[in-house]
């Protein structure tokens, strides 16, 4: 049993693959080739932005994020304790303080309710993640930054690429939105890939020439950037994976529908999905009791499952210097000592859900 299953979508789609790689070979403009403005306009297309920007990578993106909005020294950006590293290692890489808030504990995302308080005078950014496929409130932690002077926000959109929120696609929230096409994500490439999304034309510029070295025409750089351009290949992947994109979100909803009708019993705490929200399910996370003893069963099994994010940033030693220690962020350690992620994509059978669930249920 696959924990995500590439090889079936391959399938499906290696025809078109082959189709738009030889295509690259053959023109030979492996960087930044016709393929990633074809790619930005389907995607800002499927958003309902008006630009999309493609990038080297995720982490890349919210860098570019953090830059284009001039974000810096003595500065600060709130988000969670409980994401990827890259959200606070990219605050922290460009010199800004990360101000930590804690999460809900239904959802694993950013608890709204915290957010005014952590507000400052530095505030420069907020920066919601959308754990395992849905987005965080969005309109609720919009609307604090409004009244608080506009504060921009940026979306943390490396998982929730493809869900909605309150008829809005994720990354059409907010002044920016970043995703990845990390190979396991919903929309994944065969490699590393990002991109951002904006309706604001100036930050949009500014993105396209913060991902090649600042450069705004040739031989020209006004400001300082990085080496963050998409490859060709990539963007012609992610253009062959977006014609079973919507198909694949639907599939996955339903494989969390038959996990959620067999899994519902005391002691397990199953996805829960905001009023207003869909989610794609990048990982279908429940929350139990003696998850490491769950986990080395569902092992014994021969199931493979995932307990992502187990030490949270606060309490990694790379951000000691934060000031944080175990207790600053209670619901991310309940979390981070319960969380549980299932064998979850597509193309799972409802024998292997119930495989799944036969062990887990003991």
């Amino acid at each position: 049993m696959d924990f995500i299953d590439l090889k079936s979508q391959q399938a499906r789609i290696r025809e078109d693959i082959d189709e738009r790689i030889k295509k690259v070979l053959d023109h030979g403009q492996y960087i930044l080739g016709p393929e990633i403005e074809e790619m930005e306009q389907m995607l800002a297309n499927y958003v309902g932005v008006k630009h999309c920007i493609g990038a080297s990578s995720g982490t890349d993106t919210l860098l570019i994020a953090l830059m284009a909005l001039g974000i810096g020294p003595g500065d600060e950006v709130i988000t969670v304790p409980y994401t990827w590293i890259s959200t606070v290692e990219m605050i922290v890489l460009i010199g800004a303080k990360p101000v930590l808030v804690d999460i809900d504990e239904r959802t694993m995302n950013m608890d709204p309710s915290l957010v005014e308080a952590a507000i400052t005078d530095q505030t420069k950014a907020i920066m919601p993640v959308g754990i395992y496929g849905q987005t965080a409130p969005m309109n609720e932690i919009c609307a604090i930054a409004k009244r608080n002077g506009s504060i921009p926000v940026i979306e943390d959109a490396a998982q929730s690429f493809g869900a909605t929120h309150h008829g809005k696609k994720s990354c059409a929230l907010s002044e920016i939105g970043s995703t990845s096409f990390f190979p396991s994500k919903p929309l994944g490439c065969y490699g590393d890939g990002g991109a951002l999304f904006t309706d604001d034309d100036d930050l949009a510029e500014q993105m396209k020439q913060i991902r090649v070295h600042g450069q705004m025409k040739k031989h020209h750089h006004p400001r300082l950037g990085i080496n963050g351009r998409l490859d060709s290949i990539q963007a012609a992947i992610v253009m062959a994976k977006m014609a079973i994109f919507d198909e694949e979100i639907v599939k996955r909803q339903a494989v969390a529908d038959s996990y959620n009708a067999r899994l519902e019993r005391d002691g397990i705490v199953l996805p829960q999905v905001d009023s207003g929200n869909s989610s794609v399910y990048a990982q279908y996370t429940i929350l139990c009791d003696d998850r490491d003893a769950v986990q080395n069963s569902l092992r014994d099994a021969g199931i493979p499952s995932v307990s992502y994010y187990a030490v949270p940033l606060h309490l990694q030693p790379v951000f000691r210097d934060l000031g944080h220690q175990e207790g600053d962020f209670p619901v991310t350690e309940r979390v981070s000592e319960r969380c549980l992620s299932l064998p979850m994509n597509p193309y799972l059978k409802e024998d292997e859900v119930d495989q799944v669930c036969n062990a887990l249920l003991g």
